[in-house]
């Protein structure tokens, strides 16, 4: 395995390789616009985890830093998984000084609760409490309808 860097500088990002990574073979961001992508980089603590020049991992924090965060995009490039990369990335992630002491830090996984468990991670204590608006088509609707309208 090669030593894998992680860095918040957000001028050392791939930010075409985050955004090909998630608009292609994300689960969560499907047919994400490249503005939409740069935007949420802009506006959120992120991290990249680098193999020598090469970018091969991704996480960002939504936060206030100082009550709340939500834990997004989080991912390594298939052919660098298994090899650790992922804890790497969550245990630099759950050690930056900003997330400290936060009241609530969130996330949503469909098939990832192994990796998050052991970082204290786990299902809502009172689901009854949370509620959500949730659009899981809206990059691939908006695409939709851009070129219904010849908007694209």
């Amino acid at each position: 395995m090669s030593e894998l860097r992680i860095s918040a500088d957000k001028h050392e990002l791939d930010v075409g390789l985050v955004h090909a990574f998630l608009s292609t073979q994300s689960t969560w961001a499907k047919g994400i616009p490249r503005e939409t992508v740069e935007r949420s980089i802009e506006h959120s603590i992120c991290f990249g985890g680098y193999v020598g020049a090469e970018q091969v991992a991704f996480a960002r924090v939504i936060t206030d830093q100082a009550t709340f965060a939500y834990l997004v995009d989080v991912f390594v490039l298939p052919e660098h998984r298994g090899s650790g990369y992922a804890k790497a990335l969550m245990a630099e992630v759950m050690a930056w000084p900003s997330l400290q002491g936060l009241r609530r830090f969130m996330l949503a996984t469909w098939n990832a609760h192994a990796l998050y468990a052991p970082l204290g991670f786990a299902a809502p204590g009172r689901p009854e409490t949370l509620m959500e608006r949730y659009h899981p088509d809206v990059y691939t609707d908006a695409a939709r309808l851009a070129a219904q309208n010849g908007t694209s």
